[in-house]
């Protein structure tokens, strides 16, 4: 059984893989198709999404005679980081204590 991925997972997944180090769209697809079961045309509107929210920004680098479209995580985007992981521990505790401890708190 698989789990279906939320928007939110998704951009909190695409923010991390950036967070060490600019990538283009194919090397942030291959890391988080490494981890997760998604299309590869599933993080395109990701990267476009959070470059509109001014999570990432993007530009081009000449890589032997073409561009290549790369994007950076911004300062907001770290500040939206920051917050995903933060709710995403509440919402693993809470699952994590219905789903092994009964509801238990």
């Amino acid at each position: 059984m698989s789990f279906p991925i939320s928007s939110a997972l998704l951009d909190a997944v695409v923010l991390s893989a950036l967070e060490q180090e600019d990538a283009y769209g194919y090397r942030i697809t291959h890391h988080v198709r490494s981890r997760l079961d998604i299309s590869e045309s599933t993080l395109y509107p990701v990267l476009r999404r959070l470059e509109k929210s001014n999570y990432l920004t993007v530009y081009d680098r000449a890589i032997d005679g073409r561009n290549r479209r790369y994007y950076a995580i911004t300062p907001a985007g770290r500040r939206q980081l920051d917050t995903f992981r933060q709710d995403w521990q509440s919402y693993r505790t809470g699952i994590e204590s219905l789903l092994f401890r009964g509801g238990e708190k």
